[in-house]
């Protein structure tokens, strides 16, 4: 068999990834394997997977020639007991990603969605999948500290429209107080609050609304778990809202949709306090510290967050960046091409272990 011609092959840039965590193809720039790549493109705990879900995975090895229940009953009591919610208004899924599928075909029958910008970039997949009408909410980045509210209307026009936003903000890492968003729930048909990033900030500390879901049948909250105990692998995600709204996505979706493993790995992460602890404990100091390195480098701005990355204005374009650090340093940032609104101008960078923080100041001050 003949061998394709390496220069027939599409150069990196042709196939630039959406998301961040693809170290396959930062290899083609870097030079080297996939594993030897330092990735701060994809905002995963450094600190993770726990050793109790390692544990729990190896156990749960036995059970791979049975199907899994497809009403995942002891997952979902889990969620039930962390969050006091009943289980029937909650949803496990193959991913965050998977269920914003089933509320981008929600939102997509209402009238427009009011969409908070910059977003993440599957916000607008979720809902073109189903010709759904965005309504941009630019953010003012120039003016300060980012407010996540201000470009939202209140209206009696937006009674029939939705709005879609995540907190702590993606990319920005704005917190926004809870309290904000009570003035939409009484305005929108439907809000979802994407709280991918919440478990990042210890209990005391988030402005979660999955609280108010009992009280307000038209607000969805999507959690994710695979963030915070660094399980982007396993895939696994769920949503809280009304039962209307989960029974009719059981309906939609395929059956099963998650694994045995991901299960148990999900099961075993939310009982391991120890783990929890040890990642409150160790963000903030990381974060503080890696934001007083960048502030040190010319041409580096980086905003203030809240969750366990940061978005970093840049004078240098963020690509040319991104290239440079792979090329010379095999570390691998985050571009925001793919947020239309940043451009160039910016990069993300997710907070890791000090050791490794250190090593990317060290890249960044030899380039810039």
């Amino acid at each position: 068999m003949k061998l394709p011609d390496p220069a027939d092959c599409p150069h990196p840039a042709s196939n630039r990834p959406t998301h961040g965590g693809n170290r396959r193809w930062a290899a083609q720039y870097a030079h080297c394997p996939p594993e030897a790549i330092l990735d701060f493109s994809a905002s995963i705990n450094p600190l993770g997977p726990p050793p109790s879900v390692m544990a729990a995975l190896a156990t749960s090895l036995n059970h791979l020639q049975a199907y899994p229940d497809p009403g995942y009953d002891r997952l979902r009591q889990s969620l039930s007991e962390v969050h006091g919610l009943p289980m029937d208004w909650i949803l496990p899924g193959n991913g965050a990603a998977e269920l914003l599928t089933w509320i981008g075909r929600e939102l997509a029958q209402l009238d427009t969605t009011y969409l908070v910008t910059p977003a993440f970039a599957d916000y607008h997949r979720a809902l073109s999948a189903f010709d759904g009408h965005v309504t941009p909410c630019p953010i003012d980045l120039a003016a300060g500290p980012p407010n996540l509210v201000a470009p939202i209307p209140v209206s009696p026009q937006t009674s029939a429209c939705g709005l879609l936003l995540n907190n702590p903000h993606n990319p920005t890492g704005t917190l926004m107080p809870r309290d904000d968003l009570l003035p939409y729930l009484e305005r929108f048909a439907l809000v979802v609050v994407d709280e991918a990033f919440m478990d990042f900030l210890p209990p005391d500390q988030q402005q979660s609304v999955l609280d108010l879901v009992l009280d307000w049948p038209n607000l969805i909250v999507l959690r994710s778990l695979t963030k915070f105990y660094s399980l982007p692998g396993l895939r696994l995600g769920y949503a809280i809202g009304h039962p209307r709204y989960l029974h009719r996505w059981q309906r939609w979706r395929d059956p099963w949709p998650v694994n045995t493993l991901a299960e148990a790995a999900a099961i075993a992460a939310l009982q391991d306090h120890t783990f929890q602890q040890q990642t409150w404990a160790w963000l903030p100091p990381s974060r503080q510290s890696l934001i007083a390195g960048l502030q040190a480098l010319p041409g580096l701005i980086p905003l203030p967050g809240a969750a366990n990355f940061l978005l970093v204005n840049t004078e240098m374009p963020g690509s040319q960046l991104q290239r440079a650090l792979l090329q010379s340093h095999q570390i691998l940032i985050r571009d925001c091409l793919s947020f239309p609104e940043l451009g160039e101008g910016y990069v993300r960078l997710a907070v890791r272990l000090p050791d490794e923080n250190d090593r990317l100041l060290t890249s960044l001050a030899q380039i810039l």
